[in-house]
């Protein structure tokens, strides 16, 4: 029983003589042949079926073949186009390359060299489609506990967290900002013996320095003002648990010490009460900030920093795994193309080009908010570089700090929706086609956006 065609031709030619002789001399098992005889309609089947490669006439009434390639370059870069003339000349054909054309094959030709070119063109379409698959099979062999990375530098950290999570009391997270410590925590808590417990956060640069010794310990009711009832504390609600301190290099040096205390003796004092509470706590403190210097600063306790960084977990920079970052995307991509309800292919290629060239300072928070903000902006199913935040197309101009996944100004996304639609349409005089091809979306896609917003 032979299997579903792999790979996709459409064939643009005003000659129906023409179309039907390439599409009977080009016919094989494994390949689906789309024919349109007005190049409208061809690259409307191309906006609809994303086929992998496209045979178009140069010369044709209302659009040119290289009109043709034009829309399918800017639709998808990774369509392989082959215009075909019959009035060749070596200018039009560098010309053509230069604008994306897989060839440039001069009429008339002969059959069985165009059936060896386009047997290249489906084995290399057959054999990206068998690397995706490949990918997608690597992709899911590379998750661990919500994280995802195959480099060198996650796996060693993978690696650690499996080793140290049976075991520890205490563990140093350290990263740079937005770069995951929090997923490592958990990642050490759903892999502990306490699992079955809870898991406790506690962002110490949120919390005001006066109420921080109430906040982990609790107080009795009158300890001070405005204390009405006995509050109990953090340390105490994660009994048989885990305790998560992010940002420990913002604590105050007065609660450093009874944190040291609770975690030695694991053992805390609410505020106001001279009973001690015993507590069996594991305790997880990350931080940004480089801890031995401010301990040679006087900014953090020693004899702390020693009992925290006993056993100490490093989650690496998103710059220092660069190879991670396809599947990355690849993972953020289907996730908001979830949420926001939208068939999302994925990248252009050279959208994939602005992103690997990013130093990502924010790390993966930064990718992520980006990621987010292309889905919220994309119409089409593929992402391209006009999604991205305005920092990431002007990297000239970017920003010092990771992108707001806000959408410009106050627009909501069905507002934004509507107001792109709206200006196509316009810009076309109302050519639905001609809007359609600015938005790259198919037709169809079109008028269904069209009657959601109410312009139908």
């Amino acid at each position: 029983m032979s299997s579903a065609p792999e790979v996709t031709l459409v064939i643009v030619d005003d000659n129906p003589g023409s179309l039907e002789l390439l599409s009977t001399a080009l016919a094989r098992p494994e390949l689906r042949i789309i024919t349109a005889s007005d190049p409208e309609e061809g690259i409307e089947a191309v906006f609809r079926e994303h086929p992998q490669i496209v045979l178009t006439d140069l010369v044709m009434p209302g659009i040119s073949g290289l009109e043709v390639l034009d829309r399918i370059v800017e639709f998808d870069p990774s369509i392989d186009v082959i215009l075909m003339t019959a009035h060749y000349t070596s200018d039009s054909a560098v010309e053509a390359i230069r604008r994306g054309a897989a060839d440039y094959l001069n009429k008339p030709i002969p059959i069985a060299s165009l059936r060896e070119r386009v047997a290249k063109l489906i084995t290399e379409a057959q054999a990206r489609n068998k690397a995706m698959a490949a990918d997608q099979s690597l992709g899911e062999s590379a998750r661990f506990e919500h994280m995802v990375g195959r480099s060198p530098a996650i796996w060693e950290m993978f690696s650690r967290v499996r080793r140290i999570a049976p075991h520890f009391r205490t563990v140093l997270v350290t990263g740079e900002t937005g770069s995951g410590k929090e997923l490592a925590a958990q990642a050490l808590f759903n892999l502990s013996p306490v699992r079955n417990g809870r898991f406790v956060v506690l962002n110490c640069s949120a919390v005001v320095e006066t109420l921080f010794e109430s906040e982990l310990f609790g107080h009795v009711r009158g300890a001070f003002t405005g204390a009405a009832q006995d509050k109990i504390g953090l340390f105490e609600y994660a009994d048989k648990g885990v305790l998560f301190l992010d940002e420990i290099g913002d604590m105050p040096l007065a609660t450093q010490a009874k944190l040291l205390r609770a975690v030695q003796n694991q053992e805390i004092l609410r505020v106001g009460s001279l009973t001690p509470r015993k507590v069996d706590v594991r305790l997880v403190a990350a931080t940004h900030r480089d801890l031995r210097e401010a301990v040679t600063e006087k900014h953090f306790r020693e004899d702390l920093f020693y009992r925290l960084s006993m056993v100490e977990v490093r989650v690496p920079a998103l710059r220092e795994r660069k190879e991670d970052l396809p599947l990355l995307i690849r993972h953020f991509t289907e996730r908001f193309a979830g949420q926001y309800r939208k068939q999302i292919r994925g990248l252009t290629q050279r959208a994939q080009v602005a992103l690997s060239r990013h130093d990502w300072p924010g790390n993966i928070r930064e990718l992520e908010n980006v990621i987010g903000y292309a889905a919220m902006m994309v119409l089409g199913d593929l992402i391209d570089i006009q999604d991205l935040p305005e920092y990431m197309r002007f990297p000239i101009q970017k920003s010092a700090g990771p992108p707001s996944s806000e959408l410009p100004g106050d627009d909501t996304f069905e507002e934004h929706e509507k107001r792109l639609v709206v200006e196509a349409l316009a810009k076309a005089n109302g050519n639905q086609s001609g809007a359609a091809r600015s938005l790259r979306i198919g037709r169809d896609a079109l008028r269904y956006k069209m009657r959601k917003h109410g312009l139908l």
